[in-house]
């Protein structure tokens, strides 16, 4: 499991999305779907505001088991 803190996680994924949506060969996919890149910028933004508002302390062992 990775112990890396969720909200460094989200920057990480955020990162990634604006790398794939500038990327020459995503940009000239002809890519139709439901969800676009900016759906899934907005999912992270409004994630990593409740992941910074949340104080939920995952540190005790066996609190994922």
């Amino acid at each position: 499991m990775n112990t890396q803190p969720l909200p460094e996680l989200i920057a990480q994924a955020q990162q990634l999305v604006n790398q794939i949506r500038q990327h020459p060969q995503y940009q000239r996919l002809n890519f139709d779907c439901d969800v676009t890149l900016g759906d899934v910028s907005q999912f992270f933004n409004t994630l990593q505001w409740s992941a910074a508002a949340s104080t939920v302390d995952v540190s005790r062992e066996g609190f994922f088991q």
